[in-house]
């Protein structure tokens, strides 16, 4: 089945228990904290108050939505990262894979990317965590083989895939990603983008229920922004996601 729920940096300008309130005021249960503004790794105060609002409202810590950057960020800032996720009660971890396209690397540029991304993936294992890599541009995840290359080259269970769809590409190009990589993608990033504009969820629902229907399983779906910015569109795009979602689970 699939699980519905937020990324906190849908609103950035937001405090914690504003966020909190609007989602669990439109039925979503889950949140992936963004380790940018509302939940910062070093801040235990404010990780602190983010649990207790969890424990009143109800809402279950899904995913932490750091900005940390493979081969980029010191992997031995992981751990602070890895705590932080534990404190908010969830294992899983979103990271970027660098900060360029795979065909921008040269051989030796590439080796010292992945042995970057190995030594991370054995600090997750041996923490009990996952790391996910957001399917972003100007990452190595960008193109699906550049994706598929990567978790092949880690090979860890320890080490997967975010994926949202990519508006510059079509249906196909996206349904062809997810099937090569379906195996190691877990949550979903959803919102509906046309060439760089976004618009309610709504509009988007036949593509959706086509990815959905592709990538069937136990998933977790988090809205990832909202077409004006605004709190006050929340529940007419949780709305949007959990009819889209009822109808590729009914």
């Amino acid at each position: 089945m699939f699980h519905t729920g937020v990324v906190s940096v849908s609103f950035r300008s937001l405090r914690p228990d504003e966020i909190v309130q609007a989602m669990t005021g439109c039925g979503l249960e889950y949140v992936e904290w963004g380790s940018d503004i509302h939940a910062p790794c070093t801040d235990a105060e404010r990780l602190a108050e983010i649990v207790a609002l969890q424990e009143k409202y109800g809402v279950k810590c899904c995913s932490y939505g750091t900005y940390f950057r493979l081969g980029v960020t010191p992997n031995s800032e992981l751990p602070d990262y890895i705590r932080a996720a534990k404190m908010l009660g969830t294992k899983t971890l979103r990271l970027w894979a660098g900060t360029k396209r795979p065909e921008l690397y040269d051989a030796e540029a590439r080796d010292t990317f992945f042995a970057a991304c190995r030594e991370a993936a054995k600090i997750a294992e041996e923490a009990g965590v996952t790391l996910c890599m957001e399917c972003h541009s100007h990452t190595y995840t960008e193109t699906k083989e550049g994706a598929l290359e990567l978790m092949q080259a880690v090979s860890s269970p320890a080490f997967r895939m975010y994926w949202q769809s990519n508006d510059t590409q079509t249906v196909d190009e996206n349904v062809a990603y997810i099937r090569l990589l379906k195996p190691y993608i877990g949550n979903i990033h959803v919102f509906h983008w046309v060439n760089g504009n976004q618009y309610p969820l709504a509009l988007g629902r036949e593509k959706w229920e086509t990815y959905l229907s592709e990538l069937g399983g136990d998933r977790m779906l988090l809205l990832e922004f909202v077409p004006d910015k605004r709190v006050e569109s929340l529940p007419k795009e949780a709305q949007a996601l959990r009819g889209i979602a009822a109808a590729c689970c009914p």
